[in-house]
């Protein structure tokens, strides 16, 4: 009868390692952390992450920007469309013969007699 027994992996076999794996190999970090991070180094992880922070919420706030000034342009250019029918309502709605037809409902008339130019001599008055 047979054991059960494991097969060892060998690194040999792949000639090409994966990215991450290079990099692990370059930096050799477990060597510098075998006994915990060293104290010299906190500053500068500090830095690093307070500046990876401000770039992801910098980048946030970018997008949302981008975002709201989209909305409203688009807002805008509903009001520029509204703006226009509305103008060209007025424009329209203050034309003489349309004002005639909504005073002739009133009761009120459209003058036909040019108007009478009233002149008073400079002693008159």
């Amino acid at each position: 009868m047979a054991y059960n027994t494991y097969k060892v992996k060998s690194n040999v076999s792949s000639n090409r390692g994966s990215l991450f794996s290079w990099i692990q190999n370059a930096i050799n970090l477990d060597d510098l952390l075998m006994e915990g991070i060293p104290l010299k180094y906190i500053p500068q992880i500090l830095f690093i992450t307070f500046i990876t922070i401000f770039y992801i919420g910098n980048n946030h706030y970018a997008e949302r920007t981008t975002r709201k000034i989209e909305q409203l342009e688009s807002e805008v250019e509903e009001l520029r469309a509204d703006y226009t029918s509305l103008k060209a309502a007025y424009m329209f709605s203050s034309k003489q013969s349309e004002v005639a037809k909504k005073v002739h409902e009133l009761g009120l008339e459209v003058n036909d007699t040019p108007p009478v130019k009233i002149i008073i001599k400079e002693d008159e008055y």
